[in-house]
C-alpha cells in the first residue's frame, strides 16, 4: 500500500483513496497495540525528528509513542530549548538536523504554511502536526477513525463541529476529510467564531442555535475555545459562552437523542463541555486519544519509504 503523496501537509490535497488506506492501515496497527508485546520492527533504522515550535502534550506524546511502537529512532526537538531562541532560522535548523541523516520530520508550528515551506526545501518526508490556524491532518484522521469504529462508515453521517471554527485547524482538516468521505457537515457557534462565507466556500451547513444543531447530528465534535489565537474580544465571557454554546447534560437530555460526543483536547471543562458529558457513555474522547497512536503509526509507516 502506498499514498499518492510523499508528505502529509494537510487533508485538503489528499485523495479519498489515501484516507481509506491510512484508516485501514491504522486498523491493523490498532490490533498490534492490543497485543502483550506492542512493538513491531516496521521502521527499524528510520530516524524521525519531532520538531515542535509550539507547546503540545497529546500530539507530541502520541507521535513519540507511535515512533517507539514502530521501532524508529526518534529525536525530540523543542524550539524553546534550542538555537531558535538565539535567532536561528527554520531552514537552518532543519538543514542542521538533516545533515545528521534524518528520514522524516514531524512538525508543529504557529505559522500557517510552515510545513509546506519545509517540504519545498528539504528532502525528508514532512508530517504536519498542526500549523497555525491552517490544518491538523492527523487529528482529523484519528477523529474519522474513531467515528468509523462506532458507526461503521462516514458516508451519509451527520457530523457537527461546535465552537471556535475560525481559529481551529482541527475544524478545517475535519471538514475537508468528512466532505471527501461523503459525510454531511454542520458548524455551530457564535457568529463571531464562524468564518464568513464558510457555507459557500466549504459546502457546510451553519447553525447558530446549539440545540437545533445537536438535534440534527449523529456526532458532535466539540472544539476548544482558542483564546491564545484571538486578538480581540469575540464573546462577552466564558460564562456567557457556556450558557449559549456549552454542551451540557441538560441540553442533551432535552433533545432526547443518542449522539456521539467527541473533543480533540485539551478540554476546557465547564466552558465548551461539562464534565458529566465529557465523562459519559456517549463520549469517545479517551478512545480518540488511544486511536491517535494507531493512526500516527499508519501515517509514519506509509510515508516512511520502507517497502511494504
Amino acid at each position: 500500500m502506498q499514498l499518492s503523496t510523499k508528505h502529509l501537509l494537510g487533508i485538503k490535497n489528499l485523495l479519498k483513496e489515501d484516507i481509506s488506506t491510512i484508516l485501514s492501515t491504522a486498523r491493523q496497527f490498532k490490533e498490534v497495540l492490543q497485543r502483550p508485546i506492542k512493538k513491531v520492527p516496521s521502521l527499524r533504522d528510520v530516524t524521525i525528528v519531532n520538531l515542535f515550535y509550539e507547546n503540545s502534550t497529546r500530539t507530541r506524546i502520541s507521535f513519540e509513542l507511535a515512533e517507539k511502537r514502530l521501532s524508529a529512532d526518534a529525536i525530540n526537538f523543542a524550539a524553546s530549548a534550542s538555537s531558535v531562541s538565539k535567532g536561528e532560522t527554520l531552514l537552518d535548523t532543519v538543514n542542521n538536523i538533516l545533515s545528521m541523516k534524518v528520514d522524516m520530520v514531524v512538525m508543529r508550528h504557529s505559522a500557517s504554511g510552515a510545513p509546506h515551506f519545509l517540504a519545498r526545501h528539504v528532502p525528508a518526508a514532512i508530517i504536519n502536526a498542526g500549523d497555525g490556524i491552517n490544518e491538523h491532518p492527523t487529528q482529523a484522521l484519528l477523529d474519522a477513525f474513531s467515528i468509523t469504529e462506532r458507526l461503521g462508515v462516514l458516508e451519509g453521517k451527520k457530523i457537527l463541529l461546535v465552537g471556535d471554527i475560525t481559529h481551529s485547524r482541527v475544524a478545517l482538516s475535519n471538514i475537508h476529510l468528512l466532505k471527501k468521505m461523503g459525510a454531511e457537515v454542520m458548524v455551530a457557534g457564535p457568529p463571531t467564531l464562524i468564518p464568513k462565507y464558510i457555507e459557500e466556500a466549504l459546502q457546510v451547513k451553519v447553525e447558530y442555535n446549539l440545540k437545533k444543531a445537536l438535534a440534527w447530528c449523529d456526532v458532535a465534535n466539540i472544539l476548544r475555545i482558542q483564546l491564545e489565537r484571538q486578538n480581540q474580544v469575540l464573546f462577552s465571557s466564558l460564562r456567557e459562552y457556556n450558557l449559549a454554546y456549552g454542551v451540557t447534560k441538560k441540553i442533551l437530555d432535552e433533545i432526547n437523542k443518542e449522539i456521539i460526543i467527541m473533543h480533540p483536547g485539551p478540554i476546557n471543562r465547564g466552558v465548551e463541555i461539562d464534565s458529566d458529558v465529557a465523562d459519559s457513555n456517549q463520549s469517545i474522547i479517551l478512545q480518540q486519544v488511544e486511536n491517535g497512536v494507531a493512526v500516527r503509526m499508519a501515517v509514519l509507516y506509509l510515508l516512511s519509504g520502507v517497502k511494504n
